[in-house]
């Protein structure tokens, strides 16, 4: 299987693959792993709120994705990966939580968009497939936390229909910075 071909408009095509079918093409695959390491590495190079001080190598970011990847089947976590053009340009997951009394419940840990791609609307077109995902995997409340200067996530949050909950002041310590970390929740159970 191969990402879906552009159309023969003008406009980039935009598409969204599942787990599922990137593991069902072990090229696809492949070059995903690549892509995800060169999206999540550049991103980190230039500051992004992503969870790494220094942009994580190949091996930590295969590793992290293998884990993710494992976890799909059993409706443990949604992956999914965004493609302009036929070219990966971002990708986002979010895991079922692992304590007993959190099942019900997951966390959107990662939504990274390839800076050339942003403002093509391909966050919100993951933020969104993840969010039918965690309807469909029976998800009760999906929570994320995001830096308190990342404007442009929490405004995509909040229009995608996710409410602040809490704020941690100058919790995240990037070098001698400190941000704000802002939580959010998307409760299922009231749209219900």
């Amino acid at each position: 299987m191969n990402p879906p071909s552009p159309s023969s408009g003008v406009h980039a095509e935009l598409a969204v693959l599942g787990a599922g079918e990137l593991v069902s093409d072990p090229e696809l695959e492949a070059e995903f792993v690549e892509s995800a390491h060169r999206i999540l590495a550049t991103l980190v190079r230039g500051g992004a709120a992503l969870g790494w001080i220094n942009p994580p190598s190949r091996d930590d970011v295969a590793e992290l994705l293998g884990q993710v990847v494992a976890a799909v089947p059993t409706g443990d976590a949604a992956l999914r990966v965004a493609y302009l053009d036929r070219r990966p340009v971002g990708l986002g997951y979010w895991l079922r939580y692992s304590r007993p009394t959190h099942r019900p419940h997951a966390d959107l840990e990662k939504i990274a968009v390839d800076a050339a791609a942003h403002g093509r609307g391909v966050g919100r077109a993951l933020t969104s497939a993840l969010i039918g995902d965690a309807r469909e995997a029976g998800i009760e409340v999906l929570t994320l936390d995001a830096r308190g200067d990342n404007a442009g996530a929490l405004h995509l949050y909040r229009s995608l229909g996710f409410t602040e909950y809490g704020r941690l002041p100058d919790f995240v310590a990037f070098g001698e910075r400190r941000y704000d970390k802002v939580f959010c929740m998307l409760d299922f159970r009231r749209q219900r």
